[in-house]
């Protein structure tokens, strides 16, 4: 499982990929964090806050992790190689959770260099330090396993079809539901009872309790639930090719 892990790993940074996603998500974000005029703008809003981080972020990984995760099943039945991957002594379960740790180290290596505008809000605060420490390490959390939704939710579009932008276009619309799709929905409710409960089925939800700096059982539950979901229907579309 680890050997199939670090390979994919040398595959994200033996090409281009690897840091074209890293470039492209500090890119973005800076650029609307510090240079951009606007409300976005830490320097123009006077608030010692990563808000717009963490309003950013799960939009730009919207597009960038389905482009991780795209080929990962996909290129492989594409090739011919995927009978080949099975060859391995390695169960169907743990070449999908090889992949996805692979795809969700990117998230994370990606998210990791955000520090330093965390260091520089802290340091630009007045007095200095003055920022909700708790808010944005729950956002940070929120925001990894915000990723690994992403990633989990790819490997499965990827599973399904043989073509990557197929898989890339079915990965982005499943993490758009999942991240604001259900609030949508929930607003068709009738009553507040039921609006909570479709509600809370999205990403978002657990997301902004998060962002309070209460990490709350309910939502590292929702969390790991959804990328476990997602990583046994990837089985289970690998194990069907073989009935």
């Amino acid at each position: 499982m680890w050997s199939l892990y670090k390979k994919e790993i040398r595959g994200f940074f033996s090409s281009l990929t690897g840091y074209v996603v890293i470039v492209v998500f500090l890119l973005l974000n800076s650029l609307f964090m510090w240079v951009f005029s606007g409300q976005m703008n830490i320097l123009e809003s006077g608030y010692a806050s990563l808000d717009t981080l963490f309003t950013l972020a799960p939009w730009v990984f919207l597009f960038l992790v389905p482009a991780i995760t795209m080929r990962m099943f996909s290129e492989e039945k594409r090739a011919g190689t995927l009978e080949l991957l099975f060859t391995r002594p390695m169960s169907e379960l743990q070449i999908v959770s090889a992949k996805f740790l692979a795809a969700w180290s990117l998230v994370i290596i990606a998210i990791v260099p955000t520090l330093i505008f965390f260091g520089s809000v802290w340091f630009l605060g007045s007095p200095r330090g003055n920022i909700d420490t708790g808010g944005t390490w729950g956002s940070y959390i929120g925001l990894v396993f915000l990723g690994g939704i992403y990633a989990s939710v790819g490997i499965f579009s990827s599973s399904v079809t043989g073509n990557q932008i197929v898989a890339f276009i079915m990965a982005v619309l499943l993490s758009f539901l999942f991240y604001l799709g259900f609030n949508f929905i929930g607003t068709l409710g009738q009553t507040g009872e039921v609006v909570h409960v479709i509600e809370t089925m999205g990403i978002d939800y657990h997301y902004q309790s998060m962002a309070r700096g209460v990490i709350d059982s309910r939502d590292m539950i929702y969390f790991i639930s959804v990328i476990f979901l997602f990583l046994y229907l990837t089985r289970t579309v690998l194990v069907s090719r073989k009935w």
